[in-house]
């Protein structure tokens, strides 16, 4: 039996004192909360009816969220919450009047707003704030740099605490810049969907506000460090700088591992380690911070020291004798260092002349204009280093663990790829898309021409084998950072005993997500499948090929043998009486998404309360789950867990 490490460490203490206990309101309170929670949610359906940009009913919506899901879960871990709650409301109801009455007061006032947006993962109105200085002028052309912040953990984080701690604010006087706070969908580390809800939250203060693109600051401070180091370095394009106080980038240390973690997860921790993606900080400056008393000055300490050995400036600052906290003389010198690069803001396109990005997979695969289209192998580094000759107007280019690279035409005439022959670059392909596609053959690399090219980017993979691709390479966790349904069976399953297990497998996805990601996981029956969701959403499939009629469409498509009397992965048999199949792939009926089988996320309510480092893939793309049925649900084992090649096959 393979024994697979699973990591759940109990590290509440990193970021709070004390874990706060959940309950329910005071009956009177609770008594006005439901009243106030049904007229405000009237007033929503009413404000949503017959109109056709619902956007700003989002600003309205946000508060009745907060109000249903500190109930839903009896998160009023102070007593002063559920006076918070009805204050919740109170302004839910006001906003729901002017809106009626098409005013909306709050929008573009200086100082402190909570706004909203609907996600697109799962339908979900989710809450960020925006911070106007008090010299904004709405009818002004300026644009304004954005800074955005990243919350620190805390066990008492809701979305009312949340809003109570932003909405109303006064703006700071000094302020030359707007403020962007994401929740985050509270305390996972800005990953998975809580990535997602930050890069959305990003869109929508861009669409909202005159946002300078070239000038936008990430920053944050303990687990918003963490994520600063994250989405910093995963998406380096985005900022004029990167700030992480505190906070971790690497699990292994973090999470303090006395054994080692199994082969496969010591592959799937590189998708987060921010350590291992130091390199990136070559194209956007990043500063590190620590106090010299917190254990979590760790991170700008590795992170500096990644840095030297790979030549790449990340300079760090230490608060004497401060523990986790800023050291007001460092936090001035950590904010002088944001303005500095937010009054030079990122080169204009086509600069820079020069890049050096490392990505250890295609979800992160982008740097200013060059894009790591395909690996050789998955999880394993792949790097490029780039650079513009301007006396020959040559782009030269070495890479290592690429087989697919896309560059923009504009950055030179011609291209040298790892020392290979000169091949045409801005005129490449008819010079009719704006990047141009190379890819490594036996031979050396080659030019797509125009067909080859346009078939690729539009995803038209008709008749090939799948590819790994971005937003389309695993592991499974990663079908839950966009658009996706879960399809129920309504058949006669091929094994009872399975049947019950994939339910059990929904029903525990629906109230984790539910708790941890703050959002309703959207279910639909297998007969309820349209054209239009197969096109739009990733399609998580629950119980077997006799039970779920989508899973029988697609049965013969996917790399596993699967009948009535048994099923067989990697070329052993299991038996569907004590085994579950949990597995992604690209969708058979639509290439361009994710089927993904009798899984939600793949660690689980053990590891979002000890600590979000252990928010890492625990079975890759594929894996066979030994289950056990007791007392309110099962017990699970893994037997059998694996990623997919490059071509989405087993090793």
């Amino acid at each position: 039996m393979l024994r697979l490490s699973v990591v759940t460490g109990c590290l509440l203490a990193i970021y709070f004192n004390s874990v706060a206990i959940a309950q329910p309101a005071p009956e009177a309170e609770a008594a006005v909360i439901r009243e106030k929670l049904t007229e405000l949610n009237s007033a929503i359906q009413k404000l949503k009816a017959g109109r056709e940009d619902i956007r700003p009913v989002a600003d309205v919506e946000v508060f009745a969220k907060a109000a249903d899901w500190i109930v839903r879960h009896n998160e009023f871990y102070k007593p002063d919450y559920a006076k918070w709650t009805i204050e919740v409301l109170d302004h839910g109801l006001k906003r729901a009047a002017d809106l009626a009455e098409k005013r909306t007061p709050w929008f573009g006032r200086p100082g402190t707003t909570i706004l909203g947006y609907y996600s697109e993962v799962d339908g979900a109105v989710q809450p960020f704030s925006v911070t106007l200085p008090s010299t904004y002028d709405p009818k002004s052309p300026k644009r304004w740099p954005l800074h955005v912040e990243l919350h620190g953990r805390g066990d008492t984080l809701n979305e009312v605490s949340f809003i109570r701690s932003h909405e109303g604010k006064v703006p700071k006087s000094d302020a030359e810049y707007i403020q962007m706070d994401a929740f985050g969908r509270t305390n996972n580390a800005y990953r998975w969907a809580g990535e997602t809800d930050v890069l959305d939250a990003l869109a929508s203060t861009k669409r909202l506000f005159r946002i300078d693109d070239r000038r936008v600051t990430l920053r944050g401070f303990s687990m918003g460090g963490a994520g600063a180091w994250h989405l910093g370095l995963h998406h380096p394009s985005l900022w004029s700088s990167v700030g992480a106080g505190a906070g971790f980038c690497d699990t292994v240390h973090h999470l303090s591992l006395k054994e080692p973690l199994s082969p496969l997860h010591q592959q799937l921790i590189r998708i987060y380690d921010a350590q291992d993606y130091a390199l990136n900080a070559f194209n956007v400056p990043t500063i590190g911070y620590g106090g010299e008393l917190d254990k979590q000055i760790f991170a700008s300490k590795t992170m500096h020291e990644k840095g030297e050995q790979l030549g790449v400036k990340i300079p760090r600052l230490i608060g004497p004798m401060t523990e986790h906290k800023w050291h007001p003389d460092s936090l001035k010198e950590f904010m002088a260092f944001h303005a500095e690069h937010t009054t030079a803001g990122r080169p204009r396109y086509p600069a820079p002349s020069k890049i050096r990005f490392i990505t250890y997979t295609l979800k992160y695969n982008a740097c200013d204009w060059l894009i790591v289209e395909e690996q050789i192998k998955p999880y394993e580094a792949s790097t490029v280093e780039a650079e513009v000759d301007g006396a020959t107007d040559t782009l030269k280019i070495s890479t290592k663990n690429i087989s697919v690279l896309q560059v923009m035409r504009d950055v030179a005439s011609n291209i040298v790829i790892d020392d290979g022959k000169p091949l045409v670059l801005g005129t490449a392909a008819g010079g009719l898309l704006p990047g141009v596609y190379f890819e490594k053959r036996e031979d050396g690399w080659i030019a797509w021409d125009y067909n080859q090219s346009h078939k690729y980017a539009a995803h038209d993979n008709e008749g090939d084998e799948p590819r790994k691709r971005h937003n389309l390479q695993g592991p499974i966790d990663d079908a839950f950072m966009s658009p996706f349904v879960c399809v129920r069976p309504t058949g006669v399953p091929w094994s009872e005993q399975q049947n019950e297990w994939a339910k059990w497998t929904l029903t525990r996805f629906e109230g984790e997500f539910d708790k941890w990601m703050r959002g309703k996981v959207p279910v639909i029956n297998d007969t309820q499948v349209t054209d239009e969701v197969v096109e739009t959403k990733h399609l998580i499939l629950f119980g077997d090929p006799g039970s779920n009629a989508v899973l029988s469409k697609v049965l013969a498509k996917l790399p596993v043998k699967w009948t009535k009397s048994g099923m067989e992965v990697g070329g052993k048999p299991y038996d569907p009486a004590t085994h579950g199949l949990s597995m992604i792939y690209p969708n058979p009926l639509n290439p361009n998404r994710y089927i993904v089988i009798n899984s939600g996320h793949t660690f689980h309510e053990t590891e979002f309360k000890a600590s979000n480092a252990n928010l890492f893939p625990k079975l890759g793309d594929i894996a066979v789950l030994k289950f056990t049925a007791g007392q309110g649900g099962f017990t699970q084992e893994p037997v059998f867990a694996e990623i997919f090649n490059q071509r989405w096959q087993l090793p």
